[in-house]
């Protein structure tokens, strides 16, 4: 089975370096860097290392997409760029996607900080994904590529676009929530605050599954969008 990762990007030079540090050692088949138009070193970085470039609209969904477009493996891994799994982890994605009943699945979420406080709202993210299969993107979405073109892909919506495509994947057979961890930044909790930004996606996820438009949702998400 051979695995692509596709990683969006919008001027993530600060992190990106680290995360294909991390990357690499795993070996996946290809890497490709879907990036909508970033305006620091991001491409530098990225031309450093054995990764392909792919210039896209911005948009994560739009990102997302046209990664998977030029992508060649038969298993496509959706990787945040301020995230990384550990050795164990990918292999057991591998090994239990050998069972051609399984469409997909995701990780379970790390965030990387030894506050209190994360440590509980990690916990909570993977009750919520076990019991109810609700999973955001940081928790590094796998799909067979199959599957994912089936899906037609993500929507091209500018936020929620991780909870639409799980709700639309778990119809499709078998997902999993793999116990091995997809250790994502806290950068956004220490920029925003732990408070806000907990009740604001959470707020945001429920309104989405309400039915409020996405295009609104996203203006509280991205002020000044």
């Amino acid at each position: 089975m051979k695995v692509s990762v596709i990683i969006p990007t919008l001027n993530e030079a600060g992190i990106l370096g680290k995360t294909l540090d991390l990357l690499l050692p795993l070996q996946p088949d290809e890497i490709l860097i879907a990036d909508g138009g970033s305006s620091d070193r991001t491409r530098e970085i990225a031309e450093t290392y054995p990764v392909r470039w792919v210039a896209c609209p911005r948009g994560r969904a739009r990102q997302m997409n046209a990664g998977a477009e030029q992508a060649r493996g038969d298993l496509l891994v959706f990787l945040h760029a301020d995230t990384f799994l550990d050795p164990d982890g990918y292999r057991e994605m591998k090994q239990s996607m050998a069972d051609e009943t399984r469409v997909g699945g995701a990780f379970s979420l790390h965030i990387a900080s030894p506050a209190k406080s994360l440590r509980l709202i990690s916990r909570l993210a993977n009750l919520r994904a076990r019991t109810l299969k609700l999973v955001y993107g940081d928790q590094a979405f796998f799909v067979r590529a199959e599957t994912f073109s089936r899906l037609g892909g993500f929507q091209a919506i500018p936020i929620c676009e991780d909870l639409d495509f799980f709700l639309r994947l778990k119809n499709q057979g078998e997902v999993l929530i793999l116990p091995h961890k997809a250790h994502t930044s806290a950068r956004r909790w220490e920029v925003d605050g732990v408070f806000y930004c907990t009740l604001r996606n959470s707020v945001i996820a429920g309104a989405f599954l309400l039915g409020f438009p996405p295009r609104l949702l996203s203006k509280w998400y991205y002020p000044g969008s």
